[in-house]
């Protein structure tokens, strides 16, 4: 799997924010797949062809914290980044053993973003 030919999933509520992670993503050469909830990625079997999840955290209904962890139990192999701009959420991420490389305080670096990507792939 080369990353540049790496499927990418992005889940968050924000348009702007999934506007700016698929310029970021599609000019590192990446497939990316869009979804505004939870929801909309599980129901149209988003998890299926994927080679990373990046997710919010503070998703409405369904969080990302438990996306990842129903993701994890379809898929143990799938890499999954989570991005919050709530820095109290992210702290109690950090406190329940979320790896830090894994977690994103926006506003965030892109080239970290994209650093951590690459990385999830490549050990993927």
């Amino acid at each position: 799997m080369t990353v540049e030919s790496a499927v990418i999933a992005v889940v968050d509520d924000d348009p702007r924010v999934l506007g700016a992670l698929q310029d970021l993503l599609e000019s590192a050469g990446m497939d990316v797949r869009l979804y505004s909830s939870a929801e909309s990625l599980l129901e149209c079997d988003g998890l299926v062809g994927i080679d990373c999840l990046i997710t919010d955290i503070g998703l409405p209904i369904m969080d990302g914290a438990e996306l990842k962890r129903l993701a994890k139990c379809a898929r143990p192999e799938l890499p999954v980044l989570l991005i919050t701009g709530r820095h109290d959420l992210a702290k109690r991420m950090l406190m329940r053993g979320q790896p830090p490389e894994e977690l994103f305080r926006k506003p965030f670096s892109s080239a970290e973003l994209l650093s951590a990507v690459n990385r999830a792939i490549r050990a993927g």
